[in-house]
């Protein structure tokens, strides 16, 4: 019979933490239950000193919610749909319910949201296009509450599990195809410079550029936010260039849908006399007009993935596997790239 796995040693139990913090083992219960009845000070004594101590609560004594916390950075678009209908398919399956909560804009949940998650004792954590600050990690592992990210906005570390796609080879496909169909001034709109997948997006524009050995011109690469309106102001200012590009690469399919709109406003047609690529293959890109063409980022796909590594730590978070995963992106041609008309006349 083969022997059972020794546990991993306690740095420190419940009582010991309370003596340290000079409280009762009640009152450090409460504190990883998130109970809000213990004083402001007296909780941060107490998560200190978990932290520091590395406390994990066993999971013999964490008795879980059948739920899974699924946290946004920012929650407004199709985008947000095709996650969450990943992680539903996974909570589903395994008899959960789904909680669903936005950080407003910013990178990182606030303390509040921390408290709140402590309190629930939810199965896992999935952050998409955020992340967590130390105390708030501690807090969750202390708890014996596992998260992964999902398209980390910036580094989340070597420990943190993550889930991502293949920005940079998406970013190169979109401007070559441009590339090979002759066009040789290339813009990009790209999405926040302090996201991750923005930057690897636009490295693999500039990349594919200087492969096929054409200038890569600061002025034609400007950062949005990933929404309409912003692909909508910054492809007028594009596009109101005397020397204006003749394509253009949009970091995700808002910002491409809005430059379509800047470009019906300036008279300009596409393909004929706009080139246009989006990023993610939303539902919505197969139906505008002309049809979109994009990278495909397996959205419903990543969440899959991040849910099911999350309930994975659950059972037995000392087998982490590896911790970064990427999904494979896939360029998807439609009607909205064509040549240059100069190429098209010369033809």
């Amino acid at each position: 019979m083969k022997p059972s796995k020794p546990a991993a040693p306690q740095t420190a139990t419940l009582a010991e933490i309370a003596r340290e913090a000079g409280v009762s083992a009640p009152t450090v219960s409460k504190v990883l239950n998130g109970r809000a009845d213990v004083a402001p000070a007296t909780r941060t004594r107490v998560e200190e000193l978990l932290r520091v101590h590395g406390y994990r609560r066993r999971r013999a004594e964490a008795s879980r919610s059948p739920l899974i916390d699924l946290v946004f950075h920012e929650l407004e678009s199709a985008w947000a749909l095709e996650v969450i209908r990943g992680v539903e398919h996974v909570a589903r399956d395994a008899g959960l319910s789904v909680v669903l909560s936005e950080s407003a804009g910013r990178l990182t949940p606030g303390r509040t949201w921390a408290d709140q998650v402590a309190a629930r004792r939810p199965h896992g954590v999935v952050l998409v296009l955020s992340g967590l600050d130390e105390s708030q990690r501690a807090l969750l592992t202390s708890r014996s509450i596992p998260f992964v990210v999902m398209d980390p906005a910036g580094d989340p570390g070597p420990d943190v599990p993550s889930i991502g796609a293949t920005n940079w080879q998406g970013g190169l496909a979109a401007t070559r195809h441009l590339v090979e169909l002759g066009h040789t001034r290339i813009g990009a709109i790209s999405g926040p410079s302090r996201m991750m997948c923005s930057r690897a997006r636009v490295d693999g524009y500039r990349a594919a550029l200087e492969t096929a050995g054409l200038p890569v011109d600061p002025s034609l690469v400007v950062a949005g936010d990933f929404h309409h309106d912003a692909g909508y102001r910054l492809g007028l200012e594009l596009l109101r260039r005397p020397d204006r590009p003749t394509a253009v690469f949009a970091g995700n399919d808002l910002q491409a849908l809005g430059l379509y709109e800047a470009a019906r406003e300036l008279g300009l047609r596409i393909p004929e006399d706009l080139s246009v690529v989006g990023f993610d293959d939303l539902p919505v890109a197969r139906w505008v007009g002309p049809p979109l063409t994009t990278v495909r980022q397996p959205l419903t796909e990543m969440a899959e993935a991040a849910a099911r590594l999350v309930l994975e730590l659950g059972r037995a978070p000392e087998e982490r596997a590896a911790t970064r995963v990427e999904l494979a992106t896939s360029l998807v041609v439609r009607s909205s790239t064509d040549a240059p008309a100069v190429a098209q006349r010369l033809a």
